[in-house]
């Protein structure tokens, strides 16, 4: 029975323990291909297309829409069409769903803490700590955490060794921050490098981590292979502060969630428990305090008050700049500001979030920049 090959339900991000099967996206008899979107599944951060991570011949659907399994559990089964009907129904029968014990200390390993200037910060590490493997490190945006990136850190820690961090006010980091403006945030990115002993990396940006990382391009070049920039900030004036300051305003689930809806190009990814972890987030003591002052320093009255993408041409660094055309946070027209020669796509069915909404097509644009970059 060497022949059939299971799908599973994936695991995304280290604190996914299961997921909701929504429907599926193809019917039994398709010849799948790698990459090809097969089912679309929910879970407690957000809902995605689960795309096939091998190739065959679809002959059996497992699992029905409404089901809610384990990480590991099989949805379906690929099997060449000389595969008895026999034999897939006794593959199913005897499939027994991996134990998610080791998951347990698996979470536990992949989150850190390092103290940088007195802020304890917390990071991910992936990909192994093989110091001759390429660094990557992720910036998320304003009022987000580490797990924006809960689609893309796997992705990238095949071939390189992969750091996401809560910037300081943000996620489990200490509710402080070291400065107002995209510099001071920059620089502190940089200490944080420094408690890592790391020399150089190429940057992932997102948003506000954008801005941080370009300009950490401008000021500290040498610690910089290449930037990849999603929705950035810092490549024009306009920035929706309904959003920034709707953030930091709301109190409850019914004012936070109209506000979210606004990452989005499809609201419906805004889940009940992405709500509650955000207003949890936002009830810890001094985070109030620390993105006040920050949107304040960023984004006053809907202007960006620093422009570092005007003066990333001048680094020589290779850029990439992705963009959502729905961006209802950052206008997407700002991605005509990005450098010469360097790589632009804009999905025209994405919000702010490309790095979820679209993370299969992101993520094959950031594996081949950062290859390219060396």
């Amino acid at each position: 029975m060497s022949a059939i090959t299971p799908i599973v339900m994936p695991k995304w991000g280290l604190s996914m323990k299961e997921g909701t099967v929504n429907e599926w996206l193809v019917e039994e008899g398709t010849e799948i291909t790698v990459g090809m979107p097969i089912l679309d599944v929910e879970t407690d951060k957000i809902a995605n297309a689960v795309e096939a991570p091998d190739a065959g011949l679809l002959r059996r659907k497992v699992a029905e829409a409404g089901d809610t399994l384990p990480v590991k559990a099989l949805l379906g089964v690929l099997a060449p069409s000389d595969v008895s009907d026999a034999d897939i129904d006794a593959y199913v029968s005897s499939y027994v769903t991996p134990a998610g014990d080791e998951d347990e200390g698996e979470e536990a390993a992949a989150y850190h803490f390092v103290e940088v200037d007195g802020i304890r910060v917390r990071y991910a590490l992936r990909g192994g700590d093989d110091v001759n493997r390429p660094a990557v490190l992720f910036i998320h945006g304003f009022g987000g955490d580490l797990d924006n990136w809960l689609f893309n850190l796997d992705a990238l820690a095949e071939k390189n060794r992969v750091f996401a961090l809560d910037l300081p006010g943000h996620g489990q980091s200490t509710p402080k921050v070291p400065g107002t403006t995209l510099a001071d945030l920059a620089g502190f990115v940089g200490k944080f490098m420094d408690a890592l002993e790391l020399k150089k990396a190429h940057l992932v940006g997102h948003s506000m981590g954008g801005g941080i990382a370009a300009q950490m391009a401008v000021d500290q070049p040498e610690r910089v292979a290449s930037v990849s920039l999603i929705s950035p900030a810092g490549f024009g004036d306009e920035v929706n502060n309904a959003y920034t300051e709707g953030f930091v305003t709301a109190e409850s689930r019914r004012e936070l969630k109209p506000v979210v809806e606004l990452l989005f190009a499809n609201p419906e990814l805004v889940s009940r428990q992405m709500l509650d972890d955000l207003l949890k987030y936002k009830r810890l003591d001094g985070v109030s305090a620390a993105l006040s002052a920050l949107n304040g320093g960023l984004f006053a009255g809907g202007r960006q008050s620093a422009q570092p993408g005007g003066k990333l041409a001048a680094t020589g660094k290779p850029v990439l700049v992705i963009w959502g055309e729905k961006d209802q946070i950052i206008p997407a027209a700002h991605a005509k500001h990005a450098p010469e020669g360097a790589t632009v796509r804009v999905f025209d069915d994405a919000g702010h979030m490309s790095q979820m909404e679209k993370a299969n097509e992101v993520n094959a644009l950031l594996k081949e920049h950062v290859q390219k970059g060396g």
